[in-house]
């Protein structure tokens, strides 16, 4: 809302004689939210915006345009884009009714033009984009994203949405095997490599744990993680009449991934954290 003061002047015979001030308000019709689906974001996730415009007013309003910056910030001497706009991904609902796809004449910024707003009536937009690797992973980062709804008559309204970057372990794991070929009772080695993603360590509260079925079965075997001997019953538990392995749980820990942005091209390398288990034994 705008409010504005107006006050008159009266000129005669030399004088002047000031009004009294009288107050008005501009009652805006128009307005807007915008909110992410999703509280966080990680590696390449896919995120669901929502943009919602009200018109209170009894007067319909067109030709409305939304740009979406898609969370654009600066970054040394350029601007970088964390979001990549999912093509066909954007619904327009007017009045809780789908309609049919609006006009995009833009993906990055996302511009979306020819908007129509029926008077007592809303749009609701709803589109996905996908985190990239512009997108800052580290502790406490977020992607700033923003929206400005504009058109004639009508003043620009702009609205945003912050995402936080997830705060947690994002494992994986890989599993080799050496040699690929073995004699009876010969010795054979498995190794499992675990990578964290993430942005903080796997620590004993995340109560990591490796299990395998090892068929042929091993015997006589020895276990290592990072180079570190491992204790039967202490670190993992087997059972050598069938086969069964497991690491005994918060035994495992892994440290968090690196993040860095290279200063000319404003991409973000990520370097994971590892761990590596190794059991050998024989056939």
């Amino acid at each position: 809302m705008a409010v504005f003061y107006n006050q008159a002047t009266l000129y005669y015979n030399n004088t002047v004689t000031n009004s009294n001030v009288v107050t008005g308000e501009i009652v805006e019709v128009l307005s807007a939210d915008k909110y992410a689906v999703s509280a966080s974001y990680t590696q390449n996730e896919i995120l669901t915006y929502v943009i919602s415009v009200v018109n209170s007013g009894n007067m319909p309003y067109s030709d409305i345009k939304i740009t979406d910056n898609l969370g654009k910030y600066n970054f040394c001497s350029t601007e970088l884009v964390p979001l990549t706009y999912i093509n066909n991904s954007l619904k327009l609902f007017i009045n809780g009714i789908l309609q049919p796809a609006p006009e995009i004449k833009s993906y990055s910024p996302l511009e979306i033009c020819n908007l129509s707003i029926p008077a007592n009536g809303n749009a609701l937009l709803i589109y996905q984009a996908q985190v990239n690797r512009f997108a800052p992973l580290d502790k406490g980062a977020e992607i700033v994203n923003t929206a400005v709804i504009c058109g004639s008559n009508i003043s620009d309204i702009t609205v945003s949405s912050s995402v936080k970057a997830e705060e947690s372990a994002i494992l994986s794991i890989s599993k080799a095997i050496c040699p690929s070929s073995v004699a009876e009772n010969g010795q054979l080695t498995y190794t499992f490599v675990i990578e964290n993603n993430g942005n903080t360590a796997a620590e004993p509260e995340d109560k990591v744990v490796v299990t395998d079925i090892f068929d042929p079965i091993l015997k006589n075997i020895t276990v290592t993680y990072n180079s570190q001997t491992l204790t039967k019953d202490v670190d993992y538990q087997y059972n050598p009449e069938t086969g069964d392995f497991m690491t005994i749980s918060g035994k495992l820990t892994v440290a968090a991934a690196t993040y860095d942005q290279d200063k000319s091209t404003g991409l973000i390398n990520v370097t994971p954290g590892v761990g590596i288990l190794k059991i050998s034994g024989n056939i």
